[in-house]
């Protein structure tokens, strides 16, 4: 009601603003606009706030109205405007923000106001940008749909049975809808990605420690096999690279100094040069859909038309990294602290078979892994590797993962690779679906385990020949799991698909190069 209030009053003390012209700006040209003062802040923050509550009664993505950014907004300083000046930005419901609620989705969160501003929203408000809103995430954030008890059910804004993703998915929606020129979210195993990839837009998932997570609440506390990162969301490559720009400040590195201190690089992103990037088109756990190969073969071929240099690369046992990394890692208590967070809960919502092991005897895993093994192989191995594990044992298995992440940069620096054309799962699936093929994040929880930089940027549309195509998809594995993404891809004809950027640690700048490149061609 607030922001309804808001937009409706400024709208008939202004009938005369071009409400349509401010959202039609990039973000790069609206920051200069606000910041060399051809446009009023209010205009812009009005504007948006019209725009996000339309896109809200359309998707159900926001979760809270932060009324605070009325007051930053007629306090805002142009005599010392930042590069974000006057810009509203929503943020992730996991993302704190002094006065309001973190509620990831629980019940039990509500009412528990955060004490004070993350140190991602603190460096915002320094470099003048407004968060305006707080959008909507699945119970517990692990999950790639947008669903829990408090909010509901959040929607694509393309096509409304299908899922924004998740687990920053009220930001996809936003962002998507045009309601947010900028959106704030993390991702421990596709977060940022997913929903972008599904809505249509950009995002960065950086090197974990790249950007602060000071004040952002994680969906698994304490785990350190599977790096999470903060990141933004954007309609395009060149506001994501504006962002990052505000964010690497003096500011950030003082407020959180576990942060490195590395500013952006202007010059790596503004390269010329030819790249050399490797590329795959598939993973062989999840088979790719038609539209997915389609967009990596296309993206390939307009990049050696363009002169980049491209290179197959042969990618290594993702199977075993995707079990005995990614969710071992995830669940190496055997899933004990995420099922406590679900006590007391009405329901549990979207996370469907991860609970349900976790909630289960160590024993019982073990039996029904040995009984399942011959019939599906990968619910076995599912099982197995929701056990819980000794010290000793996550000890070794952190050993693993940093000698599979070192065999990775071996193998990339053979090749002599800049950067990599990876796909990325889509088009969006039907509501409900992630949770029944949870197993579909393998091409993105790749890197969070590696803890490479990713991006995704759309490519293209899904045509009738995919959807043609599609009726032949089988899977690697052909189990339940295969057959239900079959069914999920399905009747998608016009959604966008996008294809992940990838570089190696610390190299966002790297990554982002590519995104523009591949977005430009």
């Amino acid at each position: 009601v607030p922001m309804e209030m808001a937009a409706r009053s400024f709208r008939e003390q202004h009938p005369s603003v071009n409400i349509a012209s401010i959202l039609s700006l990039r973000l790069p040209e609206l920051s200069k606009k606000l910041r060399d003062g051809s446009l009023p802040p209010e205009h812009v923050f009005y504007a948006y706030v019209g725009k996000a509550l339309q896109i809200a009664t359309e998707t159900n993505c926001i979760t809270e109205y932060l009324q605070e950014s009325e007051t930053q907004l007629r306090k805002l300083k142009p005599e010392k405007p930042g590069l974000l000046y006057g810009v509203p930005v929503s943020i992730k419901d996991s993302i704190n923000y002094q006065g309001h609620d973190s509620t990831l989705g629980f019940i039990k969160n509500l009412n528990k106001p955060a004490a004070e501003d993350s140190v991602v929203v603190q460096v915002l408000k320094r470099q003048g940008a407004i968060p305006f809103v707080k959008t909507n995430v699945p119970q517990s954030l692990i999950s790639y749909d947008c669903r829990n008890l408090i909010f509901g059910q959040t929607r694509n804004p393309l096509l409304y049975t299908r899922t924004p993703g998740g687990s920053s998915g009220g930001e996809g929606a936003l962002v998507g809808g045009g309601g947010s020129i900028l959106g704030f979210g993390t991702d421990v195993g596709g977060s940022l990605r997913f929903p972008a990839a599904f809505c249509g837009i950009c995002a960065l998932k950086p090197t974990g420690n790249r950007l602060s997570k000071k004040g952002v609440i994680a969906g698994v506390v304490g785990q350190k096999a599977v790096a999470a990162a903060v990141g933004p969301m954007a309609k395009d490559v060149d506001s994501l690279a504006l962002c990052m720009r505000a964010l690497l400040c003096e500011d950030m590195f003082s407020l959180d100094s576990t942060v490195p201190p590395l500013p952006f690089n202007e010059e790596v992103y503004s390269g010329t040069q030819p790249l050399r990037i490797g590329y795959y088109e598939t993973d062989f756990f999840t088979m790719p859909s038609p539209a997915m190969r389609r967009a990596v073969r296309e993206v390939k071929q307009m990049l050696e038309d363009a002169g980049h240099t491209l290179v197959p690369f042969e990618l290594m046992n993702v199977d075993y990294a995707i079990f005995n990394f990614c969710l071992r890692g995830m669940f190496a208590d055997g899933g004990a602290s995420f099922v406590r967070k679900f006590k007391g809960e009405l329901e549990r919502s979207g996370s469907g078979l991860l609970f349900w092991v976790s909630k289960s005897p160590s024993w019982l895993k073990t039996v029904f892994s040995w009984i399942a093994k011959p019939f599906v192989p990968r619910l076995s191995a599912l099982l197995r590797s929701m056990r819980a594990n000794t010290v000793d044992e996550v000890w070794s298995l952190h050993h693993e993962i940093e000698e599979f992440c070192h065999q990775f940069i071996a193998q990339w620096k053979k090749l002599n690779l800049d950067v990599m054309l990876c796909p990325m799962l889509g088009p969006a699936l039907g509501i409900g679906y992630p949770a029944k093929v949870s197993v579909a994040v393998s091409y993105t929880m790749l890197y969070n385990t590696l803890d490479f930089p990713a991006g995704v940027v759309p490519v293209t549309l899904v045509t009738d020949e995919d959807e043609e195509e599609l009726k032949g998809y089988r899977g690697y594995f052909q189990d339940l799991w295969d057959r239900t993404l079959a069914k999920a891809f399905r009747g998608s004809v016009g959604l966008p698909v996008a294809v992940q950027c990838v570089a190696l640690p610390w190299q966002e700048e790297l990554c982002l190069r590519l995104m523009k490149e591949v977005e430009t061609l």
